[in-house]
């Protein structure tokens, strides 16, 4: 399937977002897209929200109508991760699988804690730099069990399927042959990320070792039932807006939704980032 994105607002502003549409009309990242790209063959759809490279914490909007990526705020400012050397802002295209949610009143038996109450991660580290809004066909690759403030936050790891290494990597040992060193360097990233920020490093479940392929298959499949529960009321919603445009006879189908979206469209610049989000912070005590 063929999907656009439609910006409405400037980057690096509180107005911006990015609309995810599929034949000129906005659906929902969150609900709409198909977690499977080509099922049989074990091919995703994954939704970018950062593009690698870059430092602006973009995010599904589980709380808006028909889910736009935007920036995340806190205390009423736009976030940015911190570039902890040797990194530089997200170093994959970080973004999540459709029709999946980590549920935050379930208890995973192998971490011990609940989900985070997002679509799950994935990060995907083909050479291709991708664009707020775009759908990518992966192959999943494996996944880590980052425990975030007491909360599990899986981090599958894909490679888009046109990526030229693509056909060679069918399991998490292929990324150390092909990528030596980027497993190494995702385990550090997320746990020395937010140490720029004043808190503290974060952890991991199983000693931060990435799960083969058939675990991180399981794991989403676990979260892709607990969408379902979601969308179908046996699971609380909470704030999450559910609005779809494509489930057919389903409560929360609301077709006008997608009219209300303004038209895309920027204006001549988005304003500049301050200068000092370019900083290198040097973590100290850095595992090797």
């Amino acid at each position: 399937m063929a999907y656009t994105t439609r910006t409405v607002g400037e980057p690096n502003t509180l107005e911006y977002r990015v609309f995810v549409e599929k034949d000129g009309k906005v659906v929902s990242p969150f609900h709409d897209i198909p977690l499977f790209a080509d099922e049989a063959n074990g091919i995703y759809n994954m939704v970018v929200e950062i593009p690698r490279w870059t430092n602006a914490k973009l995010e599904i909007s589980k709380e808006d109508a028909l889910n736009p990526i935007k920036q995340d705020t806190k205390k009423g400012k736009l976030r940015y991760v911190r570039n902890a050397f040797p990194h530089h802002g997200y170093i994959w295209n970080y973004g999540a699988l459709p029709r999946t949610w980590e549920d935050p009143n379930q208890t995973n038996s192998d971490t011990k804690c609940v989900g985070d109450n997002d679509p799950i991660d994935v990060c995907e580290i083909g050479e291709a730099v991708g664009y707020p809004g775009q759908v990518k066909q992966v192959k999943v690759l494996g996944v880590m069990a980052l425990i975030d403030e007491g909360e599990t936050d899986w981090k599958v790891l894909a490679i888009d399927v046109t990526d030229p290494l693509a056909s060679k990597m069918k399991d998490v040992d292929d990324i150390e042959r092909y990528m030596p060193g980027l497993l190494h360097a995702t385990n550090e990233w997320f746990r020395i990320y937010k140490i720029p920020d004043g808190k503290p490093e974060n952890q991991f479940a199983f000693g931060g070792e990435a799960k083969k392929r058939d675990y991180a298959v399981d794991v989403i499949k676990e979260t892709a039932e607990a969408w379902s529960d979601l969308v179908s009321g046996k699971s609380e919603a909470g704030k999450i807006s559910l609005a779809n445009t494509q489930l057919g006879n389903n409560n929360t189908l609301a077709e006008g939704a997608a009219d209300a979206i303004a038209a895309g469209g920027t204006s001549a610049g988005a304003p500049p980032i301050d200068q000092s989000l370019h900083k290198w912070f040097f973590i100290s005590g850095s595992k090797i």
